[in-house]
Formats: structure tokens, sequence, C-alpha cells
């Protein structure tokens, strides 16, 4: 995978918003955006909470990676990064599969900006990439995401019956995916 198929600059048919690489001066306001607790808590572990700038330095290192196989992008509204958007590829047998995930800033939520950048991001995996299925597991209490999928085109597939742990809590999850055409 190129370089410049990993790290694109994606028009979101929504005034002043696109999806776009990340760069260090993303930092301050990435920290400031993701330093809160309701989104933490319907995200995986490996995303700290507090948020802290040196947080945001890691994770921006990460996604800018040379040797990074995946995508992650930046929300951008009005020239700010304001959430995060990622396609992980899977390898070996499932390597025709790839998981998509994503996280708005509270302040704009509710604007219906994350289910369009889900299906721009969708159709933008499956016309570059060799993949046949976008999915997403989120949690099931997490109905705000399940209306994301269920409006960028994801189907429900399963509900995962005590699949998933937060805070020392095993709860089910949803998987919701998308099969190109």
């Amino acid at each position: 995978m190129t370089d410049s198929l990993l790290r694109p600059t994606l028009a979101v048919p929504l005034e002043g918003v696109r999806l776009r690489p990340w760069h260090l001066h993303d930092a301050p306001v990435l920290a400031e955006q993701a330093n809160d607790r309701e989104i933490w808590q319907n995200l995986r572990d490996i995303f700290p909470h507090p948020y802290r700038l040196e947080d945001a330095y890691w994770y921006i290192g990460l996604t800018t990676d040379p040797a990074s196989t995946d995508i992650h992008l930046a929300i951008e509204v009005a020239g700010e990064a304001v959430g995060a958007i990622s396609v992980l590829f899977k390898d070996d047998i499932n390597r025709c599969s790839a998981e998509i995930g994503y996280w708005l800033g509270r302040e704009y939520w509710g604007r219906g900006i994350v289910p369009v950048a889900v299906r721009v991001l969708t159709d933008y995996t499956f016309a570059h990439f060799e993949v046949s299925r976008l999915y997403a597991e989120i949690f099931a209490r997490n109905a705000a995401s399940a209306r994301v999928l269920a409006k960028a085109g994801y189907q429900l597939e399963a509900r995962l019956q005590k699949s998933i742990v937060k805070e020392g809590i095993v709860q089910d999850a949803l998987l919701f995916a998308s099969l190109k055409s």
C-alpha cells in the first residue's frame, strides 16, 4: 500500500468538513477534544482518559509513521481536527476485511458529520483497496453509534453477547458491516 493511498485528503459533502492526514500542530486541539469521559467510555482501552497532550503527540506519531499500514485521518471542521476516523486492515485469512472506527468531539455531535464521513471513507476504501467488507464493533449501549452506522449504509449483523469489557463490566457488542457491491 502506498503512503498516498493511506493518507488521503477526502472531501466530505458538508460545509467546512473534510477528512485529512494528521499533523503535529493538531496535537493541542486533539488533546482538548479527546479529553472527554463520554467519548472514552465508547472506545477501546488504548484510548486514554484523561487524554493529555503527550497522548495526542503519541497518536499523531502513530498515524504518520511511514511503516503504518492503516488509514488514520482527522475529521476536520472549519479548519480544526475535531475527531478521528480510521480503517484498520486485517491480514491472513481476514485480508478481505477491514475495521472502521471513529469518534467526534462533543460540540460537533448531532450535526450529521460522522455518518457522512463514514460513508466517504467506506467508498474510498472499497475503491482503492482489495477489501470486500468493512465492519465496526460497537458497544451495544451506544445507540448514537448504531444510528451513525445505519445512516452510513451499514447493516447490523450480530449482537455479540458478553464479548467486551469496559471499566470491569462485561457487556454486549453490536457488529455492523458494509459489503462491497
